[in-house]
């Protein structure tokens, strides 16, 4: 298995659900040692954070994307499509986390560009499953962008 150099991803979970976060931050602490887990709960924060404005310009540059499709204010697709309708962010990584099933929301997803679409698991094992997968191929398999 490829072995990326990278001692730790840098990753922007955009999600407004409390238990969600939490979730999500112990299954990747559990299964992933090799990231660093930042969080946005709107669009409009997670744009400011992937472009280092204000409160967020010193913060990191961002590896990779963890987008939850339902989001107050503007909505996670609104988000995907700035994101990767921007000069400079367009190349980092958007995996949607959604709980929706709908083949419409694939489609829309990937019409705008998202690399991946994964029907966030309920279960802690099975979003272990799920986070060891993500680990496995974007962390180890495929090369993620540098940071600028």
């Amino acid at each position: 298995m490829m072995e990326n150099k990278r001692n730790a991803v840098e990753i922007l979970l955009i999600e407004d659900n409390p238990a969600d976060i939490r979730l999500t931050r112990e299954v990747l602490a559990l299964w992933s040692r090799r990231n660093n887990l930042n969080v946005a709960q709107n669009g409009d924060e997670a744009l400011s954070y992937l472009r280092r404005e204000g409160a967020h310009a010193g913060k990191p540059g961002v590896n990779m994307v963890l987008l939850d499709l339902n989001l107050p204010g503007k909505s996670g697709l609104e988000v995907l499509a700035e994101i990767k309708n921007d000069e400079k962010l367009k190349q980092v990584p958007v995996l949607v986390l959604s709980t929706s099933f709908m083949e419409t929301d694939v489609l829309k997803a990937y019409r705008a560009h998202a690399n991946c679409y994964i029907v966030k698991p309920v279960d802690f094992d099975e979003f272990g499953r799920v986070a060891k997968a993500i680990e496995d191929f974007w962390f180890s398999a495929a090369r993620l962008p540098e940071i600028k």
